[in-house]
């Protein structure tokens, strides 16, 4: 799939998200790159980069305190090469980048993997 395709669904999955949040998405930038760093795979406690589709950079909304200012936008990365490794078809590749961006999303806004776990987002 090529990168502007691609894009397009992520940028679909954001138009899809309920208005409440979109509305409330505070320094944010979601970006599609190809796969996941060294430096982010450590952090995700991952080995292999065909594992992480996706990863939350910043400071979730829970956690800002009214010294949070002048900050470089949090960033939500959806990693394009891993999901379609995993995923073949152009509808499981569009489902994928939804609900991924769901679940990073959800980061932002301090929902831990333990939580969606128990509520059963994955």
């Amino acid at each position: 799939m090529d990168r502007d395709l691609f894009e397009r669904l992520v940028i679909e999955a954001l138009d899809a998200l309920p208005d409440i949040f979109r509305e409330k998405l505070d320094n944010v930038e979601v970006v599609v790159e190809d796969w996941p760093d060294p430096h982010t795979l450590r952090l995700a406690g991952v080995r292999s980069p065909a594992e992480l589709l996706g990863f939350y950079h910043g400071i979730p909304q829970t956690q800002r305190t009214t010294s949070y200012a002048l900050v470089p936008p949090d960033k939500i990365s959806i990693y394009q090469r891993p999901i379609e490794l995993q995923y073949r078809t152009a509808d499981q590749v569009r489902a994928t980048v939804q609900r991924v961006v769901r679940h990073e999303i959800a980061h932002h806004f301090g929902i831990s993997d333990e939580r969606l776990r128990e509520i059963g987002a994955y």
